[in-house]
């Protein structure tokens, strides 16, 4: 027998499509992280008037409606450098950020996308306005969109093929 009773201020519960409505709302992006032969790694530069402008990052960006982080890897390299991956990148690990500039969460997925070859040749989009091959003791004065502990991570998942977790840029 059913002994409960309900609480006489209980909220009803709302039907599944209204529930969906009340849950944050949080942007999804992929980066890829590239190394050369010396381990360093490529990054772009955001232009003028574009959202970082005068920042280096990862190639990536955010997931279209109905696009898996994968999809949205391999189709943001092609845009933004002019590279086609020949095989799915091999996820690296995941940043959760709580608030980006007042806007909410972001999760962002990392891949690796492999070694590039020599001599290495990027076709920016309008986005950037220059790329470089970076190695990290060289980063320590450079204005990044991901913070260095965040791509130190990174690119020692990428040599040792392990997966990490970071929390606000931040290795956990």
């Amino acid at each position: 027998m059913d002994t409960t009773v309900p609480a006489p201020d209980a909220q009803p519960v709302l039907p599944r499509a209204e529930w969906v409505k009340t849950l944050p709302q949080t942007i999804v992006a992929s980066c890829v992280l590239f190394l050369d032969a010396e381990d360093r790694i490529l990054l772009l530069r955001y232009a003028e008037g574009q959202p970082g402008a005068g920042l280096w990052g990862l190639p990536g960006g955010m997931l279209d409606h109905g696009e898996d982080p994968v999809g949205a890897a391999c189709r943001e390299v092609c845009e933004e450098t002019g590279i086609v991956l020949d095989r799915p990148p091999r996820f690296l690990g995941y940043d959760h950020r709580a608030d980006v500039k007042g806007t909410g969460p972001v999760i962002d997925f990392y891949f690796y996308g492999g070694r590039l070859p020599a001599p290495l040749s990027v076709r920016r989009s309008a986005e950037h306005d220059d790329d470089g091959l970076f190695a990290l003791a060289d980063l320590g004065s450079t204005e990044l969109t991901p913070r260095l502990p965040a791509l130190t991570a990174l690119h020692t998942a990428a040599l040792t093929g392990t997966v990490v977790c970071l929390r606000e840029g931040l290795p956990r």
